[in-house]
C-alpha cells in the first residue's frame, strides 16, 4: 500500500461531463460481478455520529475540489462499518518470523501461479517493462504479494470504510486525506462508488493502491480513457505499479541486490540500511555473492533480517524503491525473492534459525520499554521492530559486548532483564 497525492485526469474523461457537472462515471465494462461485502449492523449511536460527521466534513471536501454532487452521490452509500474498526484494532499475539513470512511470500504455489501469469500476460508485461524499466518478474511479484495475482482484491466498499475510519479518530486525519482522494477519483470518472472496492483500510485493485497513491501514480496503459485498477483486466494495475517503482528510483538494468556470504571476522557493526558503501568496497572486505559470481555494481547496504545466524543480503537502490511501495524489509525481500523465483533464479540459500522461539507482542513491547529505560530507544512502544528499534538493539548489544545484529530474541530479552 502506498500513500502519495497528486491528481492526474485523462483529457478524454474531462470531455465527458455528467449531468451533475463533473466527469462522467463509467462502470468498467469488463468488471467481474463482484458482490460487495455486507456491512454489519452498527450501534444506532455510531451510525448517527457518522452521519453528523459526514455533514460536517462536506465543507472540507468541497474546499479540496470535490463537487457537492460528487460528495452527495458518494456519501449516499456511507454507513458506519464496525468490521473495519475491529480489523483496525486487531493485533496479532505473535509476530511471524521472517522465514515463515518468506515461506508464504515465495511459496511453490505462488511461484507456479506467477509463472503462469508471466506466460498469460507476457506481451503486456514486456511493453510495461520497456516503458518503465521495471522487470516483469518484479511487477508480477508485487501483484502476487498484494492480491495473490488478483484473487484477493478486497470486497469492501471503500467510501464507507474510509468514512468510518476517518470518523473513528484513531488515525482520523490520515483516513480523512484518503477519503478526499477517493472522492477525487470518483469525480474524475475512473469508477463509481459501488464499484470502488478494496481492503478494509482503503487499498484498492490488483496491486492495492491507496487512493492518494492512485492519484499520484495510476496510469491508463491500455488507452481506454480510464485508469482502471478494479476490473479483471490487470493491465492498468501492473503498469501503475511499474510507474510507481520507476518514479521511486528504480534503476533500469540493475537488480534489487543479492544474497551474500560474509567473511569470518566481519565487522557486524556495519549491518543495517544506515551503512551504504559501493559494492566494490564490500567486495574488498571479503563479501561474496552466495553461489559464486561477482557482486552487482552500485551502492548498497547489508541486512540480516534474522540476525547473525541467518542469511545476509546486499540491498541496492532498487530494493529501496520497493520499500517506497511498502516500507517493510520483509515485504521488500518477499517481492525480491518471489521475483527471482518467477524468473527461474535461485531462492534463499542460507539457513534460517528456525528453532528460535517467536516472541509475543508483549515481549517485543517489553524489549522496547527496557531499551527506552536504558536510554537506547526513543520511539513508540508498539511491539513492531522496524529499522529504528533494530538500530537501538544494535547499540545496546554493542554496549554489552555481544554481536550487534539488531535481532530481537528471547536471549536479548533476558539480557535486558538482568
Amino acid at each position: 500500500m502506498m500513500i502519495k497525492s497528486r491528481i492526474l485526469v485523462s483529457t478524454s474523461i474531462l470531455m465527458a461531463l455528467s449531468a451533475c457537472g463533473g466527469p462522467m462515471s463509467r462502470t468498467p465494462s469488463n468488471a467481474a460481478p463482484v458482490v460487495p461485502a455486507a456491512i454489519p449492523a452498527a450501534a444506532p449511536g455510531d451510525e448517527a455520529g457518522l452521519q453528523r460527521w459526514i455533514a460536517a466534513f462536506k465543507p472540507r471536501a468541497l474546499g479540496s475540489g470535490v463537487s457537492s454532487a460528487t460528495y452527495d452521490r458518494a456519501m449516499a452509500i456511507a454507513r458506519y462499518n464496525p468490521e473495519v474498526i475491529r480489523l483496525d484494532r486487531k493485533q496479532a499475539e505473535f509476530s511471524r518470523p521472517v522465514w515463515l513470512y518468506l515461506d508464504s511470500a515465495a511459496s511453490d504455489a505462488r511461484i507456479s501461479t506467477g509463472r503462469q501469469m508471466l506466460a498469460q500476460h507476457g506481451r503486456t508485461l514486456a511493453a510495461i517493462e520497456a516503458r518503465y524499466g521495471v522487470p516483469r518478474e518484479i511487477v508480477l511479484a508485487v501483484w502476487g504479494m498484494e492480491s495473490n495475482f488478483g484473487a484477493n482484491r478486497g470486497k469492501m466498499q471503500i467510501i464507507p470504510s474510509l468514512a468510518t475510519l476517518a470518523y473513528d479518530g484513531r488515525r482520523g486525519e490520515m483516513f480523512a486525506t484518503q477519503l478526499i482522494a477517493a472522492l477525487r477519483i470518483l469525480q474524475a470518472g475512473d469508477t463509481d462508488p459501488q464499484h470502488m472496492l478494496g481492503s478494509w483500510a482503503g487499498a484498492m485493485g490488483h496491486t492495492q493502491f491507496m487512493p492518494t497513491s492512485y492519484l499520484e501514480y495510476a496510469v491508463d496503459f491500455n488507452g481506454d480513457g480510464r485508469r482502471d485498477i478494479w476490473s479483471d483486466d490487470p493491465t492498468d494495475s501492473l503498469a501503475s505499479t511499474a510507474a510507481y517503482l520507476a518514479r521511486s528510483g528504480w534503476q533500469r538494468g540493475q537488480p534489487w541486490g543479492a544474497e551474500v556470504q560474509l567473511p569470518a571476522g566481519f565487522n557486524m557493526g556495519q549491518i543495517g540500511k544506515g551503512t551504504r558503501k559501493s559494492t566494490a568496497t564490500w567486495a574488498s572486505q571479503g563479501v561474496r555473492r552466495m553461489g559464486g559470481g561477482g557482486l552487482p555494481g552500485g551502492t548498497g547496504s547489508i541486512i540480516m533480517p534474522a540476525g547473525a545466524r541467518g542469511p545476509a543480503f546486499l540491498i541496492l537502490d532498487n530494493f529501496r524503491a520497493i520499500l517506497r511501495y511498502n516500507n517493510s524489509d520483509n515485504y521488500a525481500l518477499g517481492v525480491s525473492i518471489l521475483g527471482d523465483r518467477i524468473a527461474g533464479r535461485a531462492g534463499v540459500q542460507g539457513s534460517w534459525p528456525r528453532n528460535d522461539r517467536p516472541l509475543s507482542t508483549a515481549e517485543r513491547k517489553e524489549i522496547q520499554q527496557r531499551l527506552m529505560a536504558k536510554g537506547f530507544y526513543q520511539g513508540e512502544i508498539d511491539g513492531l521492530f522496524g529499522s529504528g528499534t533494530m538500530a537501538s538493539v544494535s547499540a545496546y548489544q554493542r554496549s554489552i559486548g555481544v554481536t550487534p545484529d539488531g535481532y530481537p530474541t528471547s536471549i536479548l530479552l533476558g539480557q535486558l532483564r538482568r
